[in-house]
């Protein structure tokens, strides 16, 4: 062979490596940094969880009302007994105010059917009737937040959480206090109040999907004197024997408030408009507490969504400017968005 020709593929090889290599003074510019986007963390649902006490629940519709003006909305409701009654209108979709000028039109008679072939209790149907006509005869399920009812079975005292079905019923069931409401029949047992086991119905908010929960406590703290009425006297026992069940089941909320209505008797209606205004005096005075508390809650949320979402890191070899000599020859490393190799 002539050495010209020998030296052919020298000469051609040549130019290609010089323009792979480059000039010394001309720095390759890095692929960018590939970029993943990590989904938002989904918002805390906030729940309430009303406690029983008689003519004292008024005070949960001036807590409702304070929440809501501080753009504090709870989308889950729990209730026992008095709880169960503004619990259930609240999760039918009524706001603050509604519930407000239904409690002052009440009158208490609409609400209490006596029986005296039953030892004077109250039947309790007219309560029954009363919810339901107030929710538009919907069930538990067709409200518009999720609610709970909770009750007590006389047969074997078993907390019983009611979630589906008639919302008058459930709310007749929880608000039955042994002694002064005939128990209620569901099928084959009978309910009595739901103050008896769970005072304050917490854990009910919990099994309703509940991140933070914000537990109101109206129970009768025994004052050391006796009460005046027989109604009184029971609410008094039935207060006395759930306080220690209540203790443990508050402990796990996030937030108690405690309007002051100790001083409101069980059957004192004349007295709404003082437990509304207790209500908002106590959820004002605790506002800064669940502001940030839920704020923390949110920003740990955050993070720990962060970290289970975020992207593997880049592969290094993903990171490197590709060798010209390697585009030419077809020997670099293929990457995908995420900046992970790419298999061949």
């Amino acid at each position: 062979m002539r050495p010209a020709l020998r030296l052919l593929p020298a000469l051609l090889l040549g130019p290609l490596l010089l323009a792979a290599c480059g000039s010394d003074n001309v720095k390759p510019t890095p692929p960018p940094v590939p970029v993943a986007t990590v989904p938002p963390a989904p918002k805390l649902k906030v729940g309430i969880a009303l406690g029983g006490g008689a003519a004292k629940g008024f005070a949960h519709i001036g807590v409702i009302k304070m929440l809501e003006a501080n753009g504090i909305e709870p989308v889950v409701v729990s209730g026992t007994s008095a709880g169960s009654v503004v619990g259930a209108l609240y999760a039918s979709g009524m706001d603050p105010f509604q519930m407000q000028k239904q409690a002052f039109s009440l009158d208490e008679a609409s609400i209490r059917d006596v029986r005296l072939f039953s030892g004077g209790l109250v039947q309790g149907q007219k309560l029954q009737d009363y919810v339901n006509d107030l929710v538009g005869k919907r069930t538990i399920q067709q409200l518009k937040k999720p609610f709970a009812a909770v009750s007590t079975q006389l047969e074997n005292g078993e907390r019983t959480v009611f979630v589906r079905g008639n919302t008058g019923q459930a709310v007749r069931a929880s608000s039955s206090i042994p002694g002064v409401f005939e128990p209620v029949v569901i099928g084959k047992a009978s309910y009595v109040d739901g103050g008896v086991v769970s005072p304050v119905p917490v854990d009910a908010a919990r099994q309703l999907g509940a991140d933070f929960v914000i537990a109101v406590d109206i129970s009768t703290k025994a004052p050391g004197t006796k009460p005046g009425s027989m109604l009184g006297i029971v609410n008094q026992s039935i207060g006395i024997m759930g306080q220690r069940l209540g203790e443990q089941e508050l402990a796990r909320a996030d937030i108690v408030i405690r309007p002051k209505v100790n001083d409101i008797g069980p059957a004192d209606f004349e007295q709404k408009n003082n437990a509304i205004l207790e209500g908002e005096r106590a959820a004002l005075a605790a506002m800064p507490q669940i502001k940030a508390k839920l704020a923390e809650l949110q920003r740990t949320r955050t993070a720990a969504h962060a970290a289970k979402h975020a992207p593997p890191k880049p592969d290094p070899r993903c990171l490197e400017e590709p060798s010209r000599l390697g585009k030419l020859f077809g020997r670099d490393v293929k990457c995908d968005a995420s900046g992970q190799p790419v298999k061949p």
